[in-house]
């Protein structure tokens, strides 16, 4: 006998209605000391499941958990689950970038990322008209 029905009906509706879908992987990204700074959630992930890579003046994270990863335990009976897993990702335009010398860190649940940016070049080039 289960003391906890298995389905309330409209249950599901309402999560729906007022959750927001997607809500991995918030961010605050912020300019200090000319670096960006993007400091991003990304709990219940290890450092392995996350990818940070740059191409075109864009960073790109990635967060990838496997269904194996969550469930090992076969023999649970689950009443409701809300953990979520596959794969999350964000990119952003940050512009000219120094890519070599990006820092990153990941530690409690939270990427920060160190972005240096590149000196801007004073090469002005004037065309002549003819």
């Amino acid at each position: 006998m289960d003391l906890i029905p298995r389905k309330f009906y409209l249950d599901d509706i309402f999560d729906d209605m007022f959750t927001v879908k997607n809500n991995n992987m918030k961010c605050d990204i912020y300019e200090k000391n000319g670096d960006y700074h993007i400091e991003m959630d990304i709990p219940g992930f290890n450092k392995e499941d996350i990818t940070v890579e740059t191409k075109d003046g864009y960073i790109k994270i990635s967060a990838q958990k496997n269904e194996e990863q969550v469930d090992k335990d076969e023999k649970k009976n689950y009443i409701r689950r809300e953990r979520s897993y596959g794969k999350f990702e964000r990119s952003f335009y940050l512009g000219d970038l120094d890519a070599e010398n990006i820092d990153a860190e990941f530690k409690n649940g939270m990427l920060k990322i160190v972005i240096p940016k590149k000196e801007e070049t004073k090469n002005k080039n004037v065309i002549e008209i003819k």
